[in-house]
């Protein structure tokens, strides 16, 4: 469903308003940890979240997917603030992130989407779980915790999983937060609260030019911190995206949403946020909670966050963390592949790809990095993946029935079956009898095929072993591409080895 189809609509105007009007709450803590996390005032990561979502809300392309201030760039951004203690290195770093995203995603780099395995997609969701139930764990202990804020929680909890078999007119977080908000204020019992998370900004956010000389230093310094964030600020909107698209049963355009999220850093630096990404706890709110679908709930989360901080900052700030604890607790639940981790399905599943999702899930949580999480279970499948596929190469000797003089057979055919390429043609050159073979030897590929240099140089090194000893090896049934790969290759990589 489109913005217009949705402005004609009552029920959808209504659900897409709620929904943003939840995420916006939602969004006020998160932006608020996150900006101490980066090292810069709460006002930074509140910006940047109304900045993110309004301005993917227009050019992004995935409706409904909130993008905010991250833990995720918090992290890669941090170090920036901590060598040079100035915001405007901070901000020049978002900007030239944004520049690079968009550059990246001109040049079509969503694409590589299409490598990224299910189990490694798997790992990811559930590791965005446990790291959301972490961010919320330092909010249940520590000064002004107690019984009563375990209790808030706990009812909150209850409140999400029964209101939703009674009705979803109105999304089950927003009147959790409001009835439980209503019911501290009115009992005057004393719990940590939004307020106490840091100082609500009560301005709009102004133009902000970052006053940094344009040299080959800065340069240097800034360069290494943009791209990190260009680089995970992509992987972990593309992956949310990806993730939306399975919720939804709808596509998206992951390529207008790569160079997208480069425009919205953009806007965001020139407004002194801290940039941002797609945020899938915040998502799941807007588009599993609450049944959001279009830009409409993306933009007025941006909207009325920034009607929250500059005009109900004082309202704002007495909400109890407590509620919010429990939406976002449930968050962790709905979001967390259950199936995945079920006896029957790991009974079922292939060992290396619950191998993946465990090696995705534990670098993602070690390091609080989605990134390397995703990278480093993406490079164990392609690992485990190469090796499955090396041993399914066969090479059967065939010997001709051809007889000479002597008893002995005049051609020795060895028949190869499988897919050529490093991992299974390395070791190729060790599987011929140079020695007991005769004259003439055929190499059929008929149930073959070459996919690299890397075979092209071992089946020259298998002819230039059996020439050395007066012998004919002939390599035939290739066709196509095999073909013309081998042809254009052979003789021409050097020594064989």
């Amino acid at each position: 469903m489109g913005v217009l189809e949705a402005l004609r609509d009552p029920r959808r105007l209504k659900t897409e308003v709620l929904g943003g009007l939840v995420v916006a709450l939602a969004l006020i803590p998160e932006a608020i940890g996150f900006s101490l996390a980066a090292g810069v005032d709460p006002a930074v990561g509140l910006y940047a979240s109304v900045t993110m979502a309004i301005s993917i809300a227009i050019v992004g392309g995935r409706p409904a997917m909130i993008s905010a201030a991250t833990g995720a760039v918090a992290l890669v951004v941090a170090p920036v603030m901590a060598q040079t203690q100035d915001l405007n290195y901070l901000v020049a770093t978002v900007l030239l992130a944004g520049v690079l995203q968009v550059v990246l995603g001109a040049l079509g780099v969503a694409k590589l989407m299409r490598f990224i395995p299910r189990s490694v997609m798997t790992g990811f969701v559930n590791a965005l779980a446990i790291l959301i139930f972490m961010a919320q764990v330092p909010h249940l202990y520590g000064q002004g915790v107690g019984p009563l804020v375990y209790a808030l929680v706990a009812v909150g909890i209850v409140m999400l999983v029964v209101l939703p078999k009674i009705t979803t007119a109105i999304p089950a977080p927003l009147i959790t937060i409001l009835v439980i908000s209503a019911v501290v204020f009115f009992s005057g019992w004393s719990v940590p609260t939004v307020g106490d998370e840091g100082e609500l900004p009560d301005s709009l956010p102004s133009l902000f030019i970052p006053d940094v000389p344009l040299t080959l230093e800065t340069l240097q310094l800034i360069g290494p911190y943009a791209l990190g964030m260009a680089l995970v600020g992509l992987l972990e909107s593309l992956m949310t995206a990806k993730f939306v698209d399975d919720i939804t049963d709808t596509h998206s355009n992951k390529t207008r949403e790569a160079w997208g999220q480069g425009v919205a850093n953009i806007v965001t630096g020139f407004f002194g946020g801290m940039g941002g990404c797609a945020m899938i706890g915040q998502t799941m709110i807007n588009v599993k909670q609450s049944g959001s679908r279009t830009r409409i709930s993306t933009f007025l989360a941006g909207l009325f966050l920034l009607i929250l901080l500059v005009a109900l900052g004082d309202i704002v700030g007495l909400i109890p963390m407590g509620a919010l604890v429990a939406v976002m607790i449930m968050v962790c639940v709905a979001t967390f592949d259950w199936h995945s981790i079920r006896p029957s399905t790991l009974r079922l599943m292939p060992v290396p790809e619950t191998l993946v999702m465990v090696i995705t899930v534990v670098a993602t949580v070690a390091t609080h990095n989605l990134a390397v999480g995703v990278i480093l279970g993406t490079l164990a499948a392609m690992v485990l993946f190469a090796r499955r596929v090396a041993h399914l190469v066969r090479i059967e000797p065939v010997w001709e029935t051809d007889i000479d003089d002597d008893g002995a057979p005049e051609i020795r055919r060895y028949r190869v079956v499988g897919e050529l390429f490093f991992a299974s043609s390395n070791d190729l050159v060790y599987q011929f009898d140079y020695a007991g073979d005769p004259d003439v030897v055929i190499i059929d590929l008929t149930d073959a095929d070459v996919w690299d240099a890397s075979t092209v140089a071992a089946l020259d090194a298998v002819q230039s072993k059996y020439t050395d000893r007066g012998k004919e090896a002939r390599i035939i049934g290739l066709d196509g591409a095999s073909q013309e790969r081998l042809e254009r290759l052979s003789g021409k990589l050097g020594d064989a080895v």
